[in-house]
């Protein structure tokens, strides 16, 4: 059997996408590698076909959400173990090897991240504990600067060691190995996410079924962090802060996130409003209007969860 299945669900991100893929050479262990290409206009699929026929290539019509896109490559996964891969990443050397080896010797690990860096070999927080509400309020806001440090600190889990491995509440999706028969047990991704908090809500339900998840810093996988979704602004905003408003929804009810969905639109509403007064007195004009643009279009999708 193949020791992993390697997914790529890839967006307009061409010259990464091959980048990510050569770094796969010299994985240390048998896998097959499965990308999605959602739709992209960039020529990445055809790049997939003519320059690594050993990939399946899996090229959808539209863009159909980072969460569906990545169950259609688990449901042909043969691997024991199936990687979730972004597009914008290369694996570091034995990297998979180390998390298959750690995994194969923990069988009630049901997850593993590994330890994520920037281009510049700067380390990304790439592990964490599941969010509370005041997590949410603060956490990728405008208000996130003034948060309290304790409770981004427990949040990002700084108390725990970095140098060895330790049990986290969920690992980030940009590289997570799952075992496929934790994924049997559980399911698949909730495709309601269409981007954004669908790798939290997944550790969650594998954590809930029993299983562990851990973040590993001896595998190292460099990401060139939000190629994709940098493409888009709006649309990120969009889909980040009503993926929250989702996930509070689905695991602590439909107050706590109508809370939560109103508090996020009224910060919105205040940055529409103080860059509308910037342009007002004419400064920097032609960057305070797209940043009114986005706004605006943040405050019509009412942070529903909808497609942007």
């Amino acid at each position: 059997m193949v020791d992993v299945t390697v997914v790529i669900v890839s967006w307009n991100v061409r010259d990464l996408l091959g980048r990510c893929l050569r770094s796969l050479a010299d994985a240390g262990r048998s896998l097959d590698v499965i990308v999605v290409d959602n739709g992209s206009s960039d020529g990445s699929a055809a790049m997939v076909q003519a320059e690594f026929p050993a990939a399946r290539l899996i090229a959808n019509a539209d863009n159909r959400g980072f969460a569906a896109a990545n169950n259609q490559g688990i449901a042909l996964a043969e691997g024991r173990y199936v990687l979730l891969l972004n597009p914008d990443t290369e694996v570091v050397g034995d990297a998979l090897a180390a998390m298959v080896d750690y995994a194969d010797a923990h069988s009630d690990v049901a997850v593993m991240g590994p330890r994520l860096l920037g281009p510049d070999g700067a380390p990304q927080h790439s592990r964490y504990r599941f969010p509370t509400l005041a997590t949410a309020l603060f956490e990728s806001t405008w208000l996130q600067p003034v948060a309290p440090r304790r409770i981004l600190e427990r949040y990002h889990a700084l108390d725990l060691p970095d140098d060895r491995p330790v049990d986290v509440d969920w690992v980030r999706g940009a590289a997570l190995l799952a075992r496929r028969q934790a994924v049997e047990q559980i399911g698949l991704l909730d495709e309601r996410f269409f981007m954004y908090s669908e790798e939290l809500d997944w550790c969650r339900r594998f954590r809930d079924a029993g299983w562990r998840v851990i973040y590993l810093p001896a595998a190292q996988v460099i990401h060139h962090e939000g190629k994709s979704s940098e493409q888009v602004v709006p649309a990120r905003h969009i889909h980040f802060q009503s993926s929250k408003v989702r996930y509070f929804r689905k695991h602590h009810g439909r107050l706590t996130a109508e809370l939560l969905r109103g508090f996020l639109l009224a910060t919105y509403l205040y940055q529409a409003a103080r860059e509308g007064l910037k342009w007002l007195v004419g400064h920097k004009r032609p960057l305070r209007a797209e940043r009114l643009r986005a706004y605006r279009q943040v405050l019509r999708s009412g942070l529903r969860g909808d497609r942007a």
